[in-house]
Formats: structure tokens, sequence, C-alpha cells
């Protein structure tokens, strides 16, 4: 059960501003979350390991080189390139 006082210390600490009517309210609140919480935390887990629970060993591809387009080429239409980079304007001043 969460009080009133440590909703105040926790408003405190927080730096927020509470108002006097919403206190009850807040305290309220505060301790069904709380409750919330320790229901799950209490919830039965069976010993059950969720790790890989689908059973996937590994979804992703190999890595495969291919062919690629030559690089004179890409950078054939570049307003500006150098060292075989495009080369783009510093609009950062």
């Amino acid at each position: 059960m969460v009080t009133k006082e440590e909703v105040m210390k926790i408003a405190i600490l927080s730096k927020l501003f509470v108002a006097e009517d919403e206190i009850d309210r807040l305290t309220k609140d505060m301790s069904e979350i709380i409750s919330f919480a320790d229901t799950i935390n209490n919830a039965a887990d069976e010993g059950e390991d969720f790790d890989n629970i689908n059973n996937l060993s590994n979804v992703l591809r190999e890595d495969e080189v291919v062919p690629s387009l030559d690089r004179e080429l890409i950078l054939a239409n570049a307003k500006d390139s150098d060292d075989g980079c495009f080369m783009v304007k510093n609009i950062m001043k």
C-alpha cells in the first residue's frame, strides 16, 4: 500500500507539483500499479524456458558476394565525386 507521504516524496524527487486534491487519486493509482506488478512477479512460470520458443535455429540467410555495378558507371551522373565517393555539399555552417 502506497501512502500519501510516499506520493509526496516521489513528487518532490521528480520535481513535480501535486495539488492536494490529486494526492488521494494518485495514492490509489500507484497502489494499483504496484499491486499489478506484484501479481505479474508472482505468476508461475512453471520452469519453462522462453528462449527460442519457436525452435528457430537461424532465420537469416547466409551472406553472398554477388556482382555489382561498376563504380565508374554509378558515379557517371554524380555532380561531384572524389576517390570513388559521392561529394555532397556541406549544409551545416
